[in-house]
Order: C-alpha cells, then sequence, then structure tokens
C-alpha cells in the first residue's frame, strides 16, 4: 500500500512538472509567432497571439514577459484605433504586476514604468494633454522611488516626445540637451545619435517642420563636434599609449639595475640557504635521536602496562580460591548465623565483582584498537527488548518509555545492550517515580544516539567532572564498586563512540551515548 501511494505520488509530482514545462513552451512558441506575423505585417494575428502569450506568461507569473507581451498587444489595439481595449489591458497588466509584488515582497518599478509609458503614449497620440501629464508626473514618481539610471534616461527621452508632442519646444529642447549631456559624458555618441534621429522620426510623423529643420541643424552641428572628440579621444588614447611606452621603457631600465641587485641578493641567499640546510640537518638528527628514546620509552611503557595488565589479572586469579573458600564458609555458617552469612556472602560477592571488574577495565584499557564485531539491528525492537529486561528493576511508580524509529543500524549488539543495561539499571536505582525514557536520534548520515533519561534525583555536581573515570572514591563494595561507569565509557570509545553526561539536565539525570558507524 505505502510503495503504490508513493509511485502516485511521484506520477503526480511528475505530471505537474511536464505540465508545468509544457505551458512554459507553449508561451514561448505564442510569443515567437506572434513576432513573426508582426515582422509580416498581419497585425490582426500578431495582436490576438501576443494577448494569448500574454495570458500564458501571466498564468505562470512571468511578469516581465506577460508584461512585454502585453505592451506589443497594447500598441497594436493603438495602431489600429483601439484605445479603449488599449487602456483596459493596461489596467489588467497593472492588477497583474501589483498582485505578483506582493507574492515575491519586492517592488517591479521597470514593470509598472514601461506600462504608465505605454499609456502616456497614447494619451499623447489622443492629444489628451492632461491625462498624458499626469501619466508623465506618474512616470516621475515611479523613476524616483527606482532610482534606476537607465530609467532616468528613458524619462528624458520620453519627457522631450511630450513635450515635443505638444508644441512645448523649449522643455524638449532642455530634456534633449541634459539627455545628449549625459550619454556625452559617458561617450555614448550613438545614443545621441539615436535621440535625434527619433525627434527626427517624430517630427516627420506630426508634421511639424520647423522641429524637423531645427532638430537637423543640431543633429549636423553634433556630427561635426562628434568628429572633433573622436579625434581628441584619438589623440588622448595615443597620448595614453606614448606615456605608457615611455613607462615601459624606464621600468625596463630599472629592471636591469634591479636583476644586478637580484643576481647579488640571490648568491647572498644561497649562502643563507646552505647554512639552513646545515642548521636543519643538525636539528633532523637531534630529532630522529629524541624518537629513537621515544619509541624506547613508548616501548617500555606498554610493556609496564602488560606487566600491570598481568599482574591485576594474577591477584584475581589468586584471590578467586581464597573468595570461593570464604562463600563457601559463608554457607555453611548460613544455619548457625543466617544474617551474619548473608552479609558475608555479600561482601565475598563484592570483592569477586571488584575483582572482576579491575580485570576487565584494564584488558579494554590495552584493547581499545581492537574494533568489535559489527551486525545490522533493527533499533526500535532492540531497545524495546533492552527496555524490557530491566523492568523487572523499576518501581511501579515509575513509567517507560521507549522512543525509537523502525531503522537497521550496524552495531556490536551484545556491547551496546550491556551499556544501555547499565544506564537503566542506574536510573530504575535513583528514580523513585516519574519516568524513565530510552530515546534513539539519528544525528547525521554515520552518526546516531542513544539517551537514557529519568526523572530520579540526579547526580552531585562535585560528583560529575569525575564520573567516568575509575578509582576516584572510597566506599562500601557491596554498595557498588563505581567502575560500571568508567567501563561503559571505555566499551563506547571502542565502538568507535562516546558516553557522556548531560549537565544541562536539571530535572533528574540524562546521559547520551553517541556511536559512529
Amino acid at each position: 500500500m505505502k510503495v503504490s501511494s508513493l509511485f502516485l505520488v511521484i506520477a503526480f509530482c511528475l505530471s505537474t512538472i511536464g505540465n508545468a514545462q509544457v505551458t512554459q513552451n507553449r508561451a514561448n512558441e505564442l510569443m515567437k509567432f506572434g513576432q513573426n506575423n508582426l515582422e509580416q505585417k498581419e497585425y490582426t494575428k500578431a495582436r490576438y497571439l501576443f494577448k494569448q502569450a500574454y495570458g500564458a506568461f501571466a498564468a505562470q507569473e512571468n511578469y516581465a514577459k506577460a508584461v512585454e507581451c502585453g505592451l506589443q498587444t497594447v500598441a497594436l489595439y493603438a495602431r489600429e484605433n483601439y484605445y479603449k481595449e488599449g487602456f483596459s489591458l493596461c489596467q489588467e497588466m497593472e492588477q497583474l504586476i501589483l498582485a505578483g509584488e506582493q507574492k515575491q515582497q519586492k517592488a517591479l518599478y521597470d514593470l509598472h514604468f514601461k506600462i504608465t509609458k505605454e499609456r502616456l503614449q497614447m494619451y499623447t497620440k489622443l492629444k489628451v494633454a492632461a491625462e498624458a501629464k499626469k501619466q508623465l508626473d506618474r512616470l516621475e514618481e515611479i523613476n524616483n522611488l527606482a532610482k534606476n539610471d537607465s530609467l532616468n534616461k528613458d524619462l528624458l527621452y520620453t519627457k522631450a516626445n511630450y513635450f515635443y508632442s505638444f508644441g512645448l519646444t523649449a522643455q524638449g529642447d532642455a530634456c534633449l540637451q541634459k539627455l545628449i549631456a549625459q550619454s556625452k559624458e559617458e561617450k555614448n555618441y550613438e545614443k545621441v545619435n539615436e535621440c535625434y534621429r527619433s525627434i527626427i522620426d517624430m517630427a516627420k510623423r506630426t508634421n511639424n517642420a520647423s522641429l524637423a529643420c531645427r532638430t537637423y541643424e543640431n543633429f549636423i552641428v553634433w556630427t561635426d563636434s562628434v568628429k572633433a572628440l573622436t579625434a581628441q579621444d584619438e589623440l588622448n588614447v595615443l597620448k595614453r599609449k606614448y606615456d605608457e611606452s615611455q613607462r615601459t621603457i624606464q621600468e625596463k631600465d630599472d629592471s636591469l639595475s634591479a636583476k644586478q641587485y637580484m643576481i647579488v641578493g640571490l648568491c647572498t641567499l644561497v649562502a643563507i640557504l646552505v647554512a639552513a640546510l646545515i642548521f636543519l640537518a643538525v636539528i633532523l638528527l637531534r630529532f630522529i635521536a629524541g624518537n629513537r628514546k621515544l619509541k624506547k620509552s613508548i616501548q617500555i611503557a606498554n610493556e609496564h602496562n602488560e606487566l600491570k595488565t598481568q599482574f591485576i589479572q594474577n591477584i584475581s586469579s589468586q584471590m578467586e580460591p581464597t573468595l570461593d573458600t570464604l562463600s563457601a564458609s559463608a554457607r555453611e555458617l548460613s544455619e548457625k548465623a543466617p544474617k551474619q552469612s548473608e552479609q558475608m556472602q555479600a561482601q565475598v560477592g563484592a570483592l569477586k565483582k571488584f575483582s572482576d571488574d579491575i580485570q576487565e577495565l584494564s584488558t579494554l584499557e590495552n584493547s581499545l584498537t581492537e574494533p568489535y564485531e559489527m551486525s545490522e539491528i533493527n533499533v526500535n525492537t532492540f531497545c524495546e527488548l533492552t527496555m524490557e529486561k530491566v523492568k523487572e528493576f523499576i518501581r511501579p511508580e515509575v513509567s517507560t518509555v521507549v522512543n525509537a524509529a523502525k531503522l537497521q543500524i550496524k552495531t556490536n549488539p551484545e556491547q551496546l545492550e550491556r551499556i544501555l543495561i547499565h544506564l537503566l539499571k542506574n536510573a530504575a536505582l535513583y528514580t523513585e517515580e516519574g519516568r524513565i525514557a530510552l530515546d534513539f536520534k539519528k544525528r547525521g548520515a554515520h552518526t546516531h544516539q542513544f539517551i537514557i533519561t529519568d526523572s530520579g534525583s540526579g547526580i552531585a555536581e562535585e560528583l560529575q567532572e569525575n564520573l567516568f573515570k575509575p578509582f576516584t572514591e572510597t566506599k562500601d563494595l557491596t554498595l557498588g564498586d563505581g567502575l560500571g561507569l568508567p567501563i561503559c565509557a571505555l566499551i563506547a570509545t571502542k565502538m568507535n563512540g562516546s558516553l557522556t553526561l548531560d549537565k544541562s539536565y536539571t530535572k533528574g539525570s540524562r546521559f547520551i551515548l553517541e556511536l559512529h558507524a
């Protein structure tokens, strides 16, 4: 059932992606066909195709392409004097852009500018001066908000066109001169030529002979000045190249002198390097000698460590017969003095456990580099079974919780179970009411944690520092030898992990066993 549901979800996603791709391709095709029809002067077909492309791009929330197609449609409406439809489509585009701004959480000033400019051009063609002035003011407002150089230049050209169209020649000349000055400063002479040609074409369309003549004369003057400016620029380039050549010659002269000094410097450097090599050779020889001593010291330390382990094992072996004799004597006393016999058996058992723990602690310290054998386990099943094994030690007032996913991991199940049972038994011992929890958390591709949390009395702050260190406290062995946590910590290290106490947890105790695959 889960597999079939997964396949349905994947199929739905692929279908959605495919539909989106088809829609995008369709919109681009409509736009391309519209452009082809426009080039072939089939204006009605072109207008229809651009309108369809506008709707397709709007549905995809591709606002730039939608506005581009919409403006082409409006221009074709205006060409056939369908101004009502053109104004209506401009209003629709404005609403689309406002919705897009809310979704994208950013202002789309350039698109507002294009739509408002198209609306201004239609009012200009209709000779509605008041409405055209409103649109021009709106363009000024958008430009001030956008603070965009490209829009600023477009605005100057649009204002010049507006002023010339309504006979405000002086204002038109001022805008044109400002635009020319900016392009001239940027040395964009072709842009100035384009401005003059556009004004001349506009004057021809509006039959404004005086504007055409005056602009043409200014254009001729400008063309002559451009030649002078270009010649000056070329002269400046030649001067710059000449200066660079002079600098290059001077630099080469300086480099020849520098090379002489470099040769002397290199000879000095070679002498220094030879001395340095001799010094490094002496240091290396001393390092080799020191390394040999260190290896010898490590070897001696390992031998002493092995002797210590052997010594501990011998003591344990020698103690065992004596402890067995004491245990047998305690059992014989059970009939005459049962209380003393029970106490004596407990003490003998504690000594035996202490002897075994010391021996295991020593063995673990000497075999940390030898990894355990690994096998796969189901985390959820493993944690549930482990909790079941310690429930007999947990008080009835205490609830148990296991939170573990049904995942397969590789570990050594025997050693992992040993650590968890020890921690859970400790939790059961010090928790009179509340809860004991065993959680599993995946912290990465190869890292996971087993977390044991209880609501017991917690661990005193002064004991936390040496919690995983052996032989840091002296107490009655019948109450525990204090080697359980150090042994668990060494096992965790051998399993390529760590066992730590969460000191930030204050509602009881929390131990974290982190293992790395």
